[in-house]
């Protein structure tokens, strides 16, 4: 096939580049940052489709982060590709401290206490509670009984906090995100836009040229 990768990666190697990307994040984010820049659609567009992207990796859906913003594009009729692509902000690098913020934030709204150790065991609490929602279905269809106490805690301390309080810091980042973006991808495609007129300017001058001689 024609995007097939010529070396393949091995699962070892692909979540070695999910957690660290060859280059490194800030190649990574250079290139995600350009190809949200040259994206055909007007700069409010994409820049509500940013929004989207930044303000979904503030909830507690992962592994539905892609479809989420995409909804949320949708629904703001911003750009569903920039969303997508906006969902980088969140990475192995900043999940923790956005789920901490929202943890806290959450806690605080609703009036519970906050775990201070959740910061060393959220991931682990995440797959802790999808390894148990996957033996709880199996359960149904093999006659074993279902024990949903675990994901109820986790529920409870961790899923229904963690999406109160991410709503306040995710505006919040979605708000600067698009205000930052804005300006630059308006300015970007102004620039662009004047280049492509300048190289047909160019070609017409030497059609003309030659044709005259």
């Amino acid at each position: 096939m024609v995007f097939r990768r010529r070396d393949r990666r091995s699962p070892l190697r692909a979540l070695a580049d999910f957690v660290w990307p060859r280059g490194g994040w800030g190649r990574a984010f250079l290139y995600v940052k350009h190809r949200v820049r040259r994206l055909p659609d007007s700069p409010e567009r994409i820049a509500r489709g940013i929004w989207a992207g930044v303000f979904t990796t503030f909830t507690p859906f992962y592994g539905l982060h892609f479809l989420v913003a995409a909804i949320i594009a949708r629904m703001m009729n911003g750009n569903i590709l920039a969303s997508l692509s906006a969902t980088f902000f969140g990475n192995p690098l900043t999940y923790v401290p956005i789920g901490v913020a929202s943890l806290q934030t959450g806690h605080w709204l609703l009036g519970t206490e906050f775990d201070e150790e959740v910061d060393k065991s959220l991931v682990g609490k995440f797959l802790a509670a999808g390894g148990d929602l996957k033996d709880n279905l199996f359960a149904l269809f093999m006659d074993k009984p279902a024990d949903w106490q675990g994901l109820h805690l986790f529920y409870n301390e961790v899923f229904y906090p963690y999406m109160i309080g991410g709503i306040i810091p995710g505006i919040i980042c979605a708000t600067v995100c698009y205000m930052l973006s804005l300006p630059v991808i308006r300015v970007y495609q102004q620039r662009r836009r004047a280049k492509i007129k300048a190289k047909f300017e160019a070609i017409k001058q030497r059609a003309e040229v030659s044709t005259g001689s």
